[in-house]
């Protein structure tokens, strides 16, 4: 329970740091210099009004100089990440696997609301994570996957794991974009940006290959029916909105991620 509890607080202390990560990186700013400042007014904030989510709460949503209201997503951000770090150290204990899916989950985060409130995956996210999920598959062995079908006995763990990280980002990433050339080429419009692509490469690196292919499947249903209920309901034009296929990507990938093995077991019960 205690480890819960701090990795619950450190949680909420990465997600402030997101939601620096989440304004600046879209405009090109440094995440480090200046301290964090209101958006608003551009006066910096002390530290006692940078408090994660408390702070928030007591100066009631609302910048203390200029009294302008204060972006929900800023506690959102916050507790999201605190949660998901208390329930991945519950599910795995402080191990070095629960740090990977740290790392795993605050990228995911970050990727999810800068898509929604720009439509930008920064590739300091996205780039930045595969290399990292790479050099991470080298240290902490994902379970077999889809390659080890094709390895002889005693194939060395370590490279079975890099393997399938390569293969995962490789192969989900490349059926993504086919999939958006094939649309591009059919309505002479792109209907995918790059960043999805390189957002897909990042999660089938940490994933491997089949739950990339997972969150694929479970993403496109996401963005199909929220999607096309947030259309009829704001009456958008469906042929030129575009939709945060990041953010609903995330959101697939966090449940995978999380609770993937319970789903596919459930379904595949299912189908018995």
């Amino acid at each position: 329970m205690l480890e819960a509890v701090l990795a619950f607080l450190g949680g909420l202390l990465i997600g402030s740091f997101l939601n620096v990560c989440i304004y600046r990186m879209p405009r090109d700013l440094s995440v480090v210099r200046p301290r964090s400042f209101c958006p608003q007014c551009k006066k910096m904030v002390a530290w006692y009004d940078n408090i994660p989510v408390v702070s928030y709460l007591l100066l009631r949503g609302r910048c203390r100089h200029c009294q302008r209201g204060i972006s929900i997503r800023y506690p959102a951000v916050e507790l999201l990440t605190g949660l998901l770090f208390a329930l991945v150290v519950m599910l795995h204990g402080p191990t070095l696997a629960a740090l990977k899916m740290w790392l795993f989950a605050a990228l995911v985060v970050g990727l999810i609301f800068t898509d929604l409130e720009e439509r930008i995956l920064p590739d300091e996210f996205t780039l930045g994570g595969t290399l990292a999920a790479l050099v991470i598959a080298a240290i902490v062995p994902m379970p077999p996957g889809f390659l080890s079908l094709f390895v002889p006995p005693g194939f060395p763990l370590v490279w079975l794991s890099l393997g399938e990280a390569v293969l995962g980002a490789v192969v989900a990433s490349g059926a993504l974009w086919t999939v958006g050339k094939a649309y591009e080429l059919l309505r002479k419009r792109e209907g995918l940006g790059f960043g999805d692509v390189k957002m897909v490469a990042m999660i089938g690196a940490f994933l491997g290959l089949s739950g990339a292919l997972f969150t694929l499947v479970l993403g496109s249903v996401l963005g199909s029916v929220a999607g096309l209920a947030y259309i009829l309901v704001t009456r958008k034009d469906a042929s030129t909105y575009q939709l945060p296929y990041g953010s609903f990507l995330g959101a697939a990938t966090l449940v995978v991620a999380v609770i993937g093995d319970a789903l596919l077991a459930w379904y595949l019960g299912l189908g018995r």
